[in-house]
């Protein structure tokens, strides 16, 4: 199975808490999530993101297919960063690791995804056919949403990146 990475940074006009709030409730991710992949959160959205927290969807991926995805929250450094990992759900591997750095025009949100394709060879195929474009079209989706909630900085192009490590 080969390990691939997913990097993506976005620059956002708002207060580092601002930006906390927002981003790590994990109700808001129903909010940047295309409606195209049926996301609903079954359970464990109901508190502040805490280390240990067991947070389960439903998702529909693939042509209206649902899966269950659970993911757990491993780490939290209250306003600077927190990692989730799938604990059950669509890839064999998904460590996605959220940080948030203050700059002088508000923040620049980032994401570090090392995720892997089940099924093998099949997998690895089936990420260069769609996979690795659906995850680049939900980025995109997200960073027009997360645009159109705070706003943009001018000038300051977001980064989007995915290949194999």
């Amino acid at each position: 199975m080969r390990l691939y990475r997913l990097h993506s940074k976005q620059q956002l006009p708002i207060a580092k808490e601002k930006a906390w709030s927002f981003l790590s409730d994990p109700a808001n991710l129903k909010v940047i999530t295309p409606e195209a992949m049926g996301f609903e959160i079954l359970s464990g959205a109901d508190k502040e993101m805490y280390a240990g927290q067991i947070i389960q969807y439903n998702v529909s991926p693939i042509a209206g297919i649902k899966t269950r995805w659970v993911t757990e929250i491993t780490h939290v450094d209250q306003g600077n960063y927190f990692v989730d990992e799938q604990r059950f759900g669509p890839y064999a591997l998904w460590h996605h690791k959220h940080f948030i750095h203050p700059t002088e025009n508000g923040v620049v949100m980032e994401d570090i995804i090392d995720y892997k394709i089940p099924f093998g060879l099949l997998g690895q195929f089936a990420h260069g056919l769609f996979i690795k474009k659906q995850l680049a079209t939900i980025f995109k989706y997200r960073e027009e949403k997360l645009i159109e909630l705070f706003g943009q900085v001018d000038g300051k192009p977001s980064l989007l990146e995915i290949k194999k490590i």
